[in-house]
């Protein structure tokens, strides 16, 4: 036998071992054998009786925990199993935490002491709530939102009144004690997460043949409950071209990726996010969109099951539970499995799922036809509809300056000089007057 998660051996009793029965008490319990080498030899130990008095007292002294000691012989040699069921309180050692992961000891630090703590004491990180957190930080209109696609869903009372805020937030337990909104109210319905979250928002960045050479960009900062159907808005609009077939006299514009499968990647990052770290990122190429958001998978979890049907484990059950009472998500663990599907109805390879970076990444790609017709045909995509951007700020203000026009569009001033260059040669708009102290006039539309 092996060590493994459950199993450690140790040729002779040190008291820092300690640290070892503190961390299979935190994990999932274990078995600490002593007299026996690492290759799984036993070598015996030759004061045996002294021990089997000796660890049970001082793991009772130091980490208050009562374990099974057993005086095993083989081979007429003698070694001791102590057996260390897992703890519903979580155990330290002094005043260090120990967690048992793989066949290492860890000890906590940081966020993830914060996360063992909350859920050692049946808690998630988007149910506390914030000192300063009020209910006046709570967006009416996006509660109104949300009760009606609850109510559409069939996944709320219809009782439930959205003009009264605070018992709309009690009914759906989004209240601590002191009547503070928790986490998970003020990412779904604040006016203004950021102020509470500083990676709580989506970047997407549209690149050309390398990672450095990035087009431009832009950042959704919504609430949660509005933040996926925005991210989809600007996909369409930048981002993203829809190839026109026809079915029969039909004429069909979709998405070169299937919208369903964006859609159900996009929720399932926000919903397993980990609003302590990054924001979510969306890097678009010609030949691949890849998305990557911070946060681990459960322990029990590996990416080969996560491409199966799975038990739904979110990491913020309570935002995972307001989705899932908006219609946005179900609770079956089949988000990945839907994905997958979409992508095969649409002809594209399946995407490639892997943990990087402290995060989850899923890589939609296309298939070689579908990059053969469309790749030299990107940016120039990219272009127009940028140019139909720079043509509608004009029309909104036609003072507009080239750097104000860059802000907007989230490129640089030489890319914005580029394209107006691109748009006064195809006479679709003229300057009047100086740089500064004139308009611009439109000409034509397209």
């Amino acid at each position: 036998m092996t060590e493994s998660q459950n199993i450690e051996y140790k040729t002779t009793w040190r008291d820092e071992y300690l640290k070892w029965i503190c961390g299979f008490a935190n994990a999932n319990g274990g078995k600490l054998l002593i007299g026996i080498d690492d290759k799984g030899h036993i070598v015996g130990v030759d004061d045996q009786k002294r021990l089997m008095e000796e660890i049970p007292n001082k793991v009772v002294q130091h980490l208050g925990l009562v374990i099974e000691t057993n005086l095993r012989i083989k081979n007429k040699k003698y070694f001791i199993e102590i057996i260390v069921s897992p703890s519903n309180l979580p155990v330290s050692y002094h005043g260090v935490f120990y967690y048992r992961s793989g066949s290492t000891k860890q000890e906590l630090k940081g966020i993830a002491l914060h996360d063992f703590l909350l859920k050692k004491m049946g808690r998630s990180w988007d149910g506390i709530s914030p000192d300063s957190a009020a209910i006046a930080e709570i967006d009416s209109t996006t509660i109104h939102l949300f009760v009606r696609k609850a109510l559409d869903s069939n996944r709320i009372s219809p009782d439930v009144n959205p003009n009264d805020i605070k018992g709309t937030l009690q009914n759906l337990n989004l209240l601590n004690e002191n009547n503070k909104p928790k986490n998970a109210a003020l990412l779904v319905f604040g006016k203004n997460p950021l102020k509470h979250f500083t990676a709580a928002y989506f970047k997407i960045g549209r690149f050309g043949v390398a990672d450095h050479d990035l087009i431009f960009q832009d950042v959704v900062k919504e609430n949660l409950l509005t933040m996926a159907d925005r991210v989809i808005e600007v996909l369409k609009s930048k981002y993203l071209v829809s190839p026109i077939r026809y079915q029969g006299l039909q004429r069909i514009e979709e998405l070169e990726y299937p919208e369903e499968a964006l859609r159900e990647a996009i929720l399932n990052a926000i919903v397993h996010k980990d609003y302590t770290g990054a924001p979510i990122q969306m890097s678009v190429y010609n030949d691949k969109l890849i998305l990557w958001n911070p946060g681990k998978l459960p322990e029990d979890i590996t990416i080969e099951i996560l491409m199966q049907k799975h038990p739904s484990r979110p990491a913020n059950k309570n935002i995972a539970e307001l989705f899932f009472k908006a219609g946005y998500i179900e609770v079956w663990g089949r988000g990945i499995t839907k994905i997958l599907n979409a992508c095969k109805i649409a002809g594209l390879p399946a995407p490639i799922l892997e943990e990087y970076a402290g995060g989850i990444q899923i890589t939609f790609l296309k298939s070689k036809t579908v990059v053969d017709n469309v790749t030299d045909n990107v940016t120039d995509n990219v272009t127009k509809n940028r140019i139909d951007l720079i043509i509608n700020e004009i029309r909104l203000n036609n003072t507009i300056s080239i750097d104000q026009l860059a802000e907007k569009l989230n490129v640089t001033r030489r890319t914005i000089i580029r394209d107006i260059d691109k748009i006064k040669n195809q006479n679709l708009i003229k300057r009047i007057g100086p740089a500064k102290g004139g308009f611009w006039t439109i000409i034509r539309e397209e």
